[in-house]
């Protein structure tokens, strides 16, 4: 049984460095990676609190697509706009 395994294009080019000798190993792993375990939590820390109006209409829409997502419907909130002003996520134009 010789399976080959499948690599996406960030995997292979990673791979190539890796043959060509160009990666490093990362002095004092335990230490950066705490360090970067921080700042990632520090970025993603949910500190502000904001008050919005919805519809009732709107507002169980969001409840029933959270669910079935499986997410609280705030989560799903957040996630949306992370997104949006993150530039993950489009405005569409319904012309």
């Amino acid at each position: 049984m010789n399976k080959r395994l499948e690599l996406d294009h960030e995997e292979v080019e990673v791979l190539r460095e890796f043959e060509r000798g160009e990666l490093e190993s990362i002095r004092n792993f335990k230490d950066e990676k705490r360090r970067l375990e921080t700042a990632a939590r520090e970025f993603l820390k949910k500190d502000r609190r904001i008050n919005i109006r919805i519809s009732s209409h709107d507002l169980e829409r969001l409840q029933k697509r959270a669910a079935n997502e499986g997410m609280p419907y705030q989560t799903l909130i957040s996630s949306t706009l992370h997104k949006f002003v993150t530039g993950k996520l489009k405005s569409v134009d319904n012309q």
